[in-house]
């Protein structure tokens, strides 16, 4: 087969520009073959882009050779095709497509290049198998709905960017290179050629960076930037990942939420959604008490404390704590469960000590009448809802800590669990809408039992309320950060908080942390020196741009909005990565496997 160079044919229209009013037009189109059918007399092959498909007409009665020549091509040929645009017949009108009023009848055909047959078609209706999607990724990104969510990607990012640059934020990129950082077992590791036996760190967040840029007087920080974490995988994490990066100098945590509103705003106006503001803010106590979790999805009822509905001897005979709460689980228009589906719930509950599962208020009625009808007020129920019931064993162990938000956060497990099992059932999640909060006070430290030590609940240059600093060191436990996550419909889309900025502070969190002053210095040197130097009040806040898209494109997987990305397995299935490297570079490198 003859290829032809495109010499200097230069398009005059994507594929998916043309309309009625460009009939007559003479026309350069270039692009793939997605369609070609073969009716005798006449060749009609759709030519396609990345902004859609035009219809090119080759007429065997007008010009016999240039026919014999569209017979030739086969899916996916890049061709160029010059042409003049003529309106289609009524009847013949593909109203499916926004080129469906016309057809380009071709005059002159260009062969660019030809294809294999695919392991599958962009213009497939059925998906390939993902693996197979991911290996022949280049294929897979032809398709629409690839094509569209890549497209989205880039027009959210933009509109982000412009309007933080509009609010006086500078885009400024902080290296990839870096040393390890506190959470290193996360870290992905850069062998030194130059420094043998040392290694740099791929960075988790540019978290230090960006406080430095505020020491460095910047003001006003931000960077869709790339990151790096070795996890295990799930459909919402990814080895490397994009987040929205910012940092501000004096700001209290109302201003970082007008600004991230702002540029939600912006991006989701992008995608042809209004969002309305402020969102709804709740704090971490608010958050487990009212949904037992501290990402709550507002499409759903609040749980509801019903003890007060039961008497303490009604309580004794359910084998529940009379001094815990007693949680009501509200989905509603679930409407009547078979028995069935009642005993299949109970599995979602799990192996739980800190709370049971009552089941479905429906099999109290019979006992406890007056009590049902009291708690079906209480939560505000309607006949056709589901209602369960989640309370604290009658012997709660000694040693839990926080026995209430173990019980509502048992319930509140369940209530995503059963909303998610219900959501065909339940209308809430089909009316679609973005239901945003902001959810702040976080605890400043959790609790490790098995290494009976405090951890940083956030990150250790969180700064603690100014009313609990007197608690660092007496009751970690009641001590409360100015941390701060945005969560839309149940998903953590960001998390960030006011820093620490006066080294003083900074050491006595070292300290409620049993971290000595040796070991601050050896993990954060450079940065507690910096400190030293004039740094102002500052704070900010991270989101995930690949979460906000994939929620945009109403995708399941992270992987339907990233161009290049990896397997559950974190593996690029495109390139073969990772792979073994040789002997020689090992060893010019210093290094050994083991």
């Amino acid at each position: 087969m003859t290829l032809d160079f495109l010499g200097d044919l230069r398009r005059t229209h994507m594929c998916g520009d043309l309309r009625a009013e460009n009939d007559g037009q003479e026309v350069v189109l270039l692009g793939w073959v997605n369609r070609r059918r073969d009716l005798g007399n006449v060749i009609f092959i759709d030519v396609r882009d990345r902004t859609g498909l035009t219809q090119l007409v080759f007429d065997k009665s007008e010009n016999p050779a240039l026919h014999e020549k569209a017979s030739t091509l086969r899916s996916e040929f890049v061709i160029g095709a010059i042409g003049k645009v003529r309106r289609r017949g009524e009847k013949t009108i593909n109203r499916n497509i926004p080129t469906g009023e016309i057809e380009v009848v071709a005059s002159e055909l260009r062969l660019l290049n030809e294809s294999k047959q695919p392991p599958f078609l962009p213009s497939d209706p059925a998906l390939a198998n993902e693996e197979v999607r991911l290996k022949y990724r280049y294929i897979d990104l032809r398709r629409e709905p690839m094509q569209y969510n890549i497209e989205l990607r880039h027009k959210v990012a933009l509109a982000i960017r412009q309007y933080l640059s509009s609010k006086g934020f500078f885009e400024i990129e902080t290296p990839f290179m870096t040393r390890s950082t506190p959470e290193g077992a996360r870290d992905y590791l850069v062998p030194s050629r130059v420094y043998p036996g040392e290694f740099y760190a791929l960075p988790q967040s540019p978290q230090l960076f960006k406080q430095i840029l505020m020491i460095s007087g910047f003001d006003k920080y931000f960077q869709i930037v790339r990151c790096f974490r070795d996890e295990d995988l799930r459909a919402d994490r990814q080895p490397e990942f994009t987040q929205i990066d910012l940092e501000m100098s004096f700001p209290q945590p109302d201003r970082v939420f007008e600004v991230v509103e702002g540029f939600l705003q912006a991006a989701f106006k992008a995608a042809a959604h209004e969002l309305k503001t402020p969102f709804p803010r709740m704090s971490y106590d608010e958050a487990i008490r009212n949904y037992g979790i501290d990402k709550p999805d507002l499409r759903l009822p609040k749980l509801t404390d019903v003890r007060s509905a039961f008497t303490a001897e009604q309580l004794q005979s359910l084998q529940l704590n009379p001094e815990l709460p007693v949680v009501a689980i509200r989905i509603p228009v679930i409407g009547d469960l078979s028995r069935k589906e009642r005993d299949e719930n109970r599995p979602l509950f799990g192996e739980r000590k800190e709370a049971r599962l009552i089941d479905d208020i429906k099999r109290l009625e019979k006992s406890f009448p007056e009590a049902v009808a009291k708690l079906r007020e209480m939560s505000g129920a309607e006949a056709s809802d589901l209602v369960v019931l989640v309370g604290a064993p009658a012997q709660m162990e000694k040693s839990a800590t926080r026995p209430d938000y173990g019980v509502f956060m048992a319930a509140g497990a369940l209530r995503v669990e059963l909303a998610r099992k219900y959501a065909q059932r339940h209308m809430a999640f089909h009316k679609g809408g973005f239901h945003f909060a902001w959810v702040t006070d976080f605890p400043m430290f959790e609790w490790d039992e098995n290494e009976k030590r405090w951890n940083a609940a956030h990150h250790p240059f969180t700064s603690p309320h100014e009313r609990d600093m007197d608690k660092l060191e007496s009751d970690p436990g009641a001590v409360r950060a100015l941390a701060y996550d945005v969560v839309l419909n149940g998903t953590e889309l960001g998390s960030g908080s006011i820093r620490i900025h006066r080294q003083d502070i900074q050491s006595k969190i070292f300290r409620a942390l049993g971290m000595s002053d040796e070991e601050a210095r050896s993990r954060f040197g450079f940065f507690l020196e910096a400190l030293e130097y004039g740094t102002p009040p500052h704070g900010g806040i991270a989101l995930g741009l690949d979460r906000i898209v994939m929620i945009l494109a109403g995708a399941e997987s992270l992987r339907e909005v990233i161009p290049f990305p990896k397997t559950a397995k974190a593996v690029d299935l495109m390139v073969d990565a990772p792979t073994p490297v040789s002997e020689a570079q090992l060893r010019e490198l210093g290094i050994k496997i083991r």
